[in-house]
């Protein structure tokens, strides 16, 4: 077992590319620690081949059940979730996180519970919070915990998160972190501590190794809110200053994942309607014209009557996810220079 900070995890998002690069590229050869990244990424990654190009280290994707090596960074790889368990890669199919598999905090959160204070998570740019919790797990496991400095990130939310919800002992800009890292991985590390109850259970369900409702009780309360993933109950957690919620299958958020996902719920729901309208009136135009070749014009007037009424209402459907504006239609509104959202952007 080393006796120094030779586990070192780091997670970003949006912006976390343009953030590792001069990290990397800085780091000295022979680094006495091994490199875990978890960026969130879509279904195909070339992130192994493109920074393998610039760091001195050897860059590699990351394999379920390989050694870990001081020396050497391993990339997470889509579609699932990179932990460390009993100093080796594991890779595993969890419940996403945050709307994520790979997850920031599902790494973070099993190099605590396996090498608690030997280890060092940076949080770099991005959006919401997905990193925050498990920055903070590091900290409760005696590691230490670093992010860029916000002013430095390209997206500063999720180092700026951190830095309210996390007693952090660096921030810093991308430009002196491998110098800071480098001086770390070299301090003897305290002893081990004992791991809080709740961290292990965390852990074991992102390797589903868990997954039980009185597990689920143990963690947090039931709350009247529906998991966006799966519709089951959410169970609420309170995580130091921090809002998080776990349902019973598995899937994590913290409570900014949770709105965005219920506002992506709504745009999902008004599009749907917006065409079912759509499709509505030119079925029943259709009809009409149907009708009126037979010579039942009666009958073909009141279709068309209907297909303008289902008109209006994909109108109305339209113009409430352009403006987020439930009312009389008003097109000066369109054009107002206060109103700077997107069509498709739904208001708050």
């Amino acid at each position: 077992m080393s006796r120094t900070h030779d586990i070192v995890v780091i997670g970003g998002s949006a912006g976390g590319l343009e953030a590792l690069r001069p990290l990397l590229a800085r780091l000295p050869v022979g680094l006495p620690a091994s490199i875990l990244i978890v960026l969130h990424v879509g279904p195909v990654s070339y992130l192994p081949e493109i920074l393998d190009r610039i760091c001195p280290l050897p860059v590699v994707a990351a394999r379920s059940g390989e050694m870990l090596q001081h020396g050497k960074v391993y990339i997470a790889i889509p579609g699932v979730h990179l932990l460390v368990h009993h100093n080796h890669l594991l890779l595993r199919r969890g419940p996403r996180e945050n709307l994520s598999r790979p997850a920031i905090d599902p790494l973070f959160r099993s190099a605590a519970a396996c090498c608690t204070t030997r280890v060092i998570g940076i949080l770099l740019s991005g959006a919401l919070s997905d990193g925050v919790a498990g920055l903070g797990t590091i900290k409760r496991c005696g590691g230490i915990a670093l992010a860029q400095d916000p002013d430095d990130a390209l997206v500063p939310a999720m180092p700026a998160n951190a830095r309210r919800a996390v007693d952090l002992d660096l921030v810093l800009p991308m430009a002196e972190m491998a110098e800071a890292l480098a001086a770390l991985v070299q301090r003897p590390a305290p002893p081990p501590v004992e791991v809080p109850m709740d961290i292990q259970l965390e852990t074991a369900i992102a390797a589903q190794e868990l997954a039980d409702m009185k597990v689920d009780d143990i963690l947090g309360k039931p709350s009247r809110f529906t998991c966006p993933e799966c519709q089951g109950t959410l169970w609420e957690i309170r995580d130091g200053s921090m809002l998080r919620f776990r349902c019973h299958v598995g899937h994590a958020f913290n409570s900014e994942a949770v709105l965005a996902a219920y506002g992506e719920q709504i745009e999902n729901t008004l599009t749907r309607l917006q065409r079912s309208h759509q499709e509505r009136a030119a079925l029943a135009r259709r009809m009409a014209e149907s009708e009126r070749a037979e010579e039942r014009h009666h009958l073909a007037d009141e279709l068309e009557r209907r297909a303008d009424g289902y008109d209006e209402d994909a109108l109305l459907v339209q113009h409430l996810m352009r403006t987020g504006f439930v009312g009389p239609r008003d097109e000066s509104r369109d054009d107002e220079p206060g109103d700077t959202r997107q069509d498709g952007e739904i208001g708050s």
